[in-house]
């Protein structure tokens, strides 16, 4: 009798170890560095969280390895914004079952939280020379801005649907889920405040950004951007475009010219060139920034840090 409880317990524990071990296995695949600091805040301590684009690259112009085909098909859970933002990997996530992907254009509230992207705008200001880059930016990003991750509440949004798919995957780690939920929305509350005091005596403070990225931050901190160069980094704006975007900033005392790290064009140091403007830079993907626990707030931080080191200049 003792002899087959102890058969039973070996047998009843190796399939506890087995269940274990796939727990453990159990990953989460973000499309970008950004979605992976929410992710991996939510999963922290009961499953991984791995990013498909890497540092220094860009969302615009990524081509998927076949290495990071087989990480989505071998994911729990995919979250990406949406076909509009990473094209790169709109046949993959096609082809997974939908209960696996998180698509953040399409949570529950955050339609309504949308912006319009600035495609319009751009012709308008550019008396439609620009009808190649209109069209990329199009293809790239519909009518919508699609660069929801800038947006706070748009976060915390993900987070909370991030959080319910993960609870239906692994229903034995709730009390951690919930946790983690928790810990999440009182770091970002505590990040967001913060951030707002140090971004709100900026306000007014006029500037140009390099890649029309960030209505999202700027909206939700009040700050004043006055343009940008384009829609689509992948396109260089054309001479006329620049000639424009010179004369605006001299004539609106435009007080920054903000770059990125993935893209250093010469052209906004030369139409920066010969005036007053200071030149900073803008990371809109964090760059350097770990996921982890409070890898979110870090971002938005960050940010803001780049954004006031530049307009406080003196």
């Amino acid at each position: 009798m003792l002899h087959k409880n102890t058969l039973l317990c070996a047998a009843l524990s190796a399939e506890l170890l087995s269940s274990a071990a796939q727990t453990a296995n159990a990953a989460v695949v973000t499309s970008l560095k950004p979605l992976g600091f929410i992710a991996s805040a939510i999963a922290d301590g009961v499953t991984s969280t791995e990013v498909l684009l890497p540092d220094g690259a860009s969302e615009h112009d990524y081509s998927l390895r076949p290495s990071d085909v087989k990480r989505l098909q071998n994911a729990d859970l995919v979250f990406w914004v949406g076909p509009e933002m990473e094209s790169f990997m709109s046949r993959s996530a096609g082809q997974l079952p939908p209960q696996k992907l998180v698509t953040m254009a399409e949570i529950d509230g955050v339609k309504a939280l949308l912006m319009k992207g600035a495609d319009e705008d751009e012709e308008e200001h550019d008396g439609g020379h620009h009808h190649d880059e209109k069209g990329d930016a199009d293809h790239h990003h519909g009518e919508y801005n699609m660069h929801l991750w800038l947006s706070p509440e748009i976060a915390l949004l993900s987070a909370v649907a991030i959080h319910k798919k993960l609870v239906e995957v692994m229903p034995q780690s709730r009390a951690k889920l919930d946790a983690n939920l928790q810990a999440f929305e009182a770091s970002l509350a505590q990040a967001d405040k913060q951030v707002g005091n140090e971004l709100a005596p900026l306000k007014g403070k006029g500037y140009f950004v390099f890649h029309d990225a960030y209505g999202y931050f700027e909206k939700h901190y009040g700050l004043t951007p006055l343009g940008h160069f384009t829609v689509n980094p992948e396109i260089q704006p054309g001479a006329q475009r620049l000639h424009q975007i010179r004369t605006q900033l001299v004539e609106q005392k435009a007080v920054c010219v903000f770059a990125e790290p993935q893209f250093r064009p010469a052209v906004v140091e030369a139409v920066a060139r010969g005036t007053s403007v200071r030149m900073g830079t803008l990371d809109p993907l964090g760059i350097g920034i770990k996921p982890g626990k409070e890898s979110y707030s870090q971002f938005l931080a960050q940010l803001s840090h780049q954004y006031a080191s530049c307009l406080k200049g003196e």
